[in-house]
């Protein structure tokens, strides 16, 4: 068996991974994601008890059971570089022994639902609505540090390439379908499904103009006005294409709900966006455990 480094794999003090500062018996099979670490005891208090309990930097974690299921929240913090932190360092509790540094024999798929806030880029996408995202699309170019090819929709991206004339000094962008089995759960007359698009930044990468000239002005709109297979790109936020790959590439089931707290179209901004927020939490706990 091969072992791996480390400097490839680094532990703290007592043996938990660096980032994360968890061990195996830390966490359950069924994770959800939240990027705000404030958010996190906003789901565990759903829970009917707590079990552990941890956070360093941005990354918090509960873990406890709903509804007799066994859950682990955590903070991802923002962007597809902290989920490159997170999904690799929870496969590496389950699939990796920790203490001989070689990958198991046999390996464990998580479910993971990430629980967040979005934009809608669709008129007819209300603020307070929630959205399924079928497939991340992503902008960021995370993934393409990984041999990603064959888990990739590629027609769907050469489509959207040629109907936005995206420019070809920017990373290409990558499409990476959910878990149907997860989508299947989660599904419902409330839930809006679509495309959710991850940008690699909050302003000149979603096309939010201060100071600074971006790239390309019309870009928002030529996305809105995407359809491939009566696909619609429906929202736009910051982790949901790299959770979708890493979680492809390694055997985990993921799939992202999104509370929509704003609408780029119409210029509209919820009320209150964290009520939104919160129906969106029981929402999803109580599909779950279904």
């Amino acid at each position: 068996m091969n072992r791996i480094a480390e400097s490839e794999l680094i532990l703290n003090p007592d043996g938990s991974v660096y980032h994360l500062n968890l061990l195996p018996e830390h966490i359950a099979d069924n994770i959800i994601f939240v990027g705000d670490q404030n958010r996190v005891p906003k789901v565990a208090k759903h829970f009917d008890s707590i079990e552990f309990e941890t956070q360093k930097r941005e990354f918090r974690t509960i873990t406890g059971t709903y509804k007799g299921k066994r859950f682990s929240v955590i903070s991802t913090g923002i962007g597809p570089d902290n989920i490159d932190i997170v999904v690799n360092e929870l496969d590496a509790l389950v699939n990796i022994d920790l203490k001989t540094r070689t990958i198991k024999k046999e390996l464990k798929s998580l479910n993971i639902v990430r629980i967040g806030t979005s934009g809608s880029l669709q008129a007819d996408i209300p603020v307070d609505s929630f959205v399924l995202a079928r497939y991340g699309l992503g902008f960021d170019g995370m993934l393409h540090a990984y041999d990603c090819e064959h888990i990739l929709e590629a027609d769907f991206e050469d489509a959207y390439i040629k109907h936005t004339n995206y420019s070809d000094r920017k990373s290409r962008p990558y499409c990476v379908r959910n878990s149907k089995k997860i989508e299947e759960k989660l599904l419902s007359d409330k839930v809006f499904v679509g495309v959710t698009a991850t940008a690699g930044g909050f302003y000149g990468p979603q096309g939010r103009i201060l100071r600074l000239a971006i790239q390309d002005n019309d870009l928002n709109k030529k996305t809105d006005s995407f359809e491939f297979k009566g696909e619609r790109i429906t929202n736009l936020e910051m982790e949901t294409s790299a959770i979708y790959g890493l979680s492809k590439l390694l055997g985990h089931h993921a799939v992202s709900m999104n509370a929509i707290i704003a609408n780029r179209a119409n210029g509209t901004f919820s009320a209150d966006p964290y009520k939104a927020v919160e129906k969106l939490i029981t929402y999803t706990l109580d599909k779950l455990s279904e």
